[in-house]
């Protein structure tokens, strides 16, 4: 059975930081590309960050800069480490694993920032 299990979420401050973390069973974790979503109340789930399975990051335009995807493939772990967090930020944030025609997702953890 195939589980995404994200942690690191909470409520911080306009201009802090949380690192997200998002650990994985039931899959090869070093072959699928991962990636992080939020959805904000109200709005469709968008692209945040995506790492290749060959460690090739790319980021959506509104956190390029202030957040950084990384993997530890010997973890099965991926993580998002968000720095500059501002009001727009807060949403619910998802992990994804993608490989071949297989796609998972998490439940989703709570990020809230505060002005």
């Amino acid at each position: 059975q195939v589980q995404l299990v994200e942690s690191g979420g909470g409520l911080v401050q306009a201009g802090g930081s949380l690192m997200l973390s998002c650990a994985a069973s039931g899959i090869i974790f070093s072959r699928n590309n991962m990636g992080w979503y939020r959805q904000a109340p109200g709005k469709q789930r968008e692209l945040v960050a995506h790492i290749t399975s060959g460690g090739t990051a790319q980021y959506g335009d509104s956190v390029k800069g202030r957040f950084t995807i990384s993997r530890d493939n010997a973890k099965n772990t991926v993580y998002l480490q968000m720095t500059s967090l501002k009001p727009e930020d807060t949403a619910v944030y998802y992990c994804r694993a993608a490989w071949a025609a297989y796609v998972y997702w998490g439940q989703g953890t709570q990020v809230t920032v505060s002005s």
